[in-house]
C-alpha cells in the first residue's frame, strides 16, 4: 500500500455553522469548501491546516452514520484519513491483512475523492479512511 500523506481529520459536529465560527473566529483558519453528501447523509466544511485538512461533518438524518455518532459518543474526532495512490489495491491488501473493511470497494467521498472505510475494531479503535484522488 502507497500512503503519501494525512488526508484529513473528520470531526463530528452538530452544528456546522457554529463549528465553522469557532475554527475561524477562535483558531484562525479560513473555510474554503462546504460540500453536502447524500449518499452519506452529511454536510461537510473544509479547512486547511498547513498540508492537512480538517473535516467538519454535519448529520443530515439522524439515522445517518455521524448522526448515530454522535448520538452514541458525542461530538468529536470521527475518523483519520489517509491519501493513497490506488485505492482498491489497497482495500484488497489490507483485507487480505485480516483487516475488517466497511468498503469493499471504493464509493465517493467529499471533494470528489474515492473512499474506503476500515472498521475501527480492526484499527485499534480508530475508523480509518483510504481516499485516492483520481484527478492527481
Amino acid at each position: 500500500m502507497n500512503i503519501s500523506h494525512i488526508e484529513h481529520i473528520g470531526i463530528a459536529v452538530k452544528n456546522l455553522e457554529e463549528s465553522i465560527s469557532y475554527y475561524e473566529n477562535i483558531l484562525g483558519f479560513k473555510c474554503y469548501a462546504i460540500e453536502e453528501v447524500p449518499e452519506q447523509k452529511v454536510k461537510t466544511a473544509f479547512f486547511m491546516v498547513g498540508q492537512t485538512k480538517i473535516e467538519l461533518l454535519e448529520s443530515t438524518d439522524p439515522e445517518g452514520p455521524i448522526g448515530k455518532f454522535i448520538e452514541k459518543k458525542g461530538e468529536g474526532i470521527h475518523h483519520l484519513a489517509f491519501a493513497t495512490k490506488n485505492l482498491e489495491s489497497a482495500l484488497t491488501e489490507v483485507e487480505a491483512k485480516g483487516v475488517q473493511l466497511i468498503d469493499k470497494t471504493p464509493r465517493k467521498g467529499a471533494e470528489g475523492l474515492h473512499i474506503g472505510f476500515l472498521h475501527p475494531k480492526s484499527t485499534q479503535g480508530v475508523l480509518t479512511e483510504l481516499c485516492e484522488d483520481k484527478n492527481k
